[in-house]
């Protein structure tokens, strides 16, 4: 088994090869990957050289992370994310997300693909994530020692990063409705009538990921921005049929939006005014 505190500890010592550690770092799940190609003075880094970090087998999550500047601002960009739903496992970003607060990340922007719950939120739009519903109730955080386990999730998505991100959508001219998000574990969609129950526990957006990572990130101490792409209407609100195929092409086709959606927010994002 991983010794995950000497994982961590050499990723953060690979990780100092490339300079200063960023602020912020940012998750791109599917559709936000168009970011990676606005990076100034790009360097690439395989997960596979970063001990505590995950290695992926899903479609559209390349495994690199990119380190460079948006707009002037150092960032660094995790491309790709392990899911809970392919094996089980939903801590399997704990040793990536511990490494970047380790390294000296204050900041942690994650970005996800998600069906739509509300038709004002048709295929191809963006939400900034309120809340959440772990209605998997599950938890990363399962084995902890102490006290710290007991995270306050109250304010799981900083609200002065929420305000920046909807002045940053404004000035972009995109819009940016808030809503809450429902992690269901996956890998199969869900069915009308779980969906039909979600929308009655007030979810907006439904998603496989981001939920454990909020949770781990909160418990390091990192502030969290939340952001979905819709790449499909819910099970029972569309005559489509869904799948991964049909998540990647709609996620394709809103990538230009998520792109400048990161690129007017990152360089002014945890800043005052």
């Amino acid at each position: 088994m991983i010794n995950l505190a000497a994982a961590i500890d050499a990723s953060v010592r690979r990780l100092a090869a490339l300079g200063p550690a960023p602020d912020i770092a940012v998750v791109l799940g599917s559709g936000w990957d168009g970011i990676a190609a606005l990076v100034e003075d790009p360097v690439d880094l395989p997960y596979a050289e970063l001990p505590a970090f995950p290695r992926l087998a899903v479609a559209g999550h390349a495994g690199v992370l990119r380190a460079g500047t948006v707009g002037g601002r150092p960032v660094w960009l995790l491309r790709g994310r392990k899911h809970a739903y392919e094996d089980g496992d939903p801590a399997g970003m704990k040793g990536a997300i511990r490494t970047l607060a380790a390294a000296g990340c204050r900041t942690l922007v994650l970005t996800n693909a998600a069906g739509s719950l509300d038709a004002v939120m048709p295929p191809g739009s963006l939400m900034l994530i309120a809340d959440h519903l772990n209605v998997v109730q599950r938890t990363p955080l399962h084995g902890e020692p102490g006290n710290d386990r007991f995270v306050d999730m109250g304010r799981a998505y900083d609200p002065a990063l929420r305000e920046q991100a909807r002045a940053a959508a404004a000035a972009a001219g995109i819009p940016l409705p808030e809503g809450v998000y429902a992690w269901v574990l996956g890998p199969q969609f869900e069915t009308p009538a779980e969906i039909r129950m979600l929308a009655l526990l007030g979810a907006q957006a439904v998603g496989m990921s981001t939920v454990p990572e909020t949770i781990l990130a909160r418990h390091a101490g990192l502030a969290v921005l939340g952001l979905s792409m819709f790449t499909n209407m819910a099970a029972g609100l569309s005559a489509e049929t869904l799948s991964h195929e049909h998540t990647m092409a709609v996620a394709r086709g809103g990538a230009a939006d998520a792109a400048r959606l990161l690129a007017a927010l990152l360089p002014r994002l945890g800043r005052a005014g």
